[in-house]
């Protein structure tokens, strides 16, 4: 497990596992969003077994699955949802961390620079630069 601190509440990883949920609660996360799709993964990683073993835990746990290429606008009202909901620190996980990055990119324009939601993830090897326009719009309309 890698976890890749955007801001103080809210960080990305690829893909976890549920003997990972017990190190995430000990770093501190209140909160786990799994934004992958039960469809590309193995049956143990379903959202199920994830959301199970977390809760067990005391984390709180959201679902919100995005299609590689294909995030919606309900996606990223579900993830801004999530955050505020989690009232703490949150990790967000997909299969490289780059959805959870785009994700809180989007949730977060017009609330920080786009300089920042493009540069921060980009210290992790996620490109937002693409996002830019689209972030810019959003900002416009925050």
């Amino acid at each position: 497990m890698e976890i890749r601190s955007l801001t103080p509440t809210y960080a990305v990883s690829p893909q976890i596992e549920t003997a990972d949920l017990a190190d995430i609660k000990a770093a501190g996360f209140v909160a786990v969003i799994d934004n992958r799709p039960d469809s590309e993964i193995m049956p143990f990683l379903h959202t199920q077994a994830m959301q199970e073993a977390a809760e067990a835990l005391g984390l709180a746990f959201y679902a919100n699955p995005i299609i590689g290429g294909m995030m919606t606008m309900e996606n990223v009202t579900e993830q801004a949802a999530a955050i505020k909901a989690a009232n703490g620190p949150v990790l967000a996980y997909c299969a490289s961390g780059n959805r959870s990055s785009i994700a809180w990119a989007l949730a977060h324009a017009g609330q920080m620079p786009t300089d920042d939601l493009i540069g921060i993830p980009a210290r992790y090897g996620y490109q937002l630069e693409g996002l830019r326009d689209q972030l810019e719009a959003m900002a416009k309309n925050a």
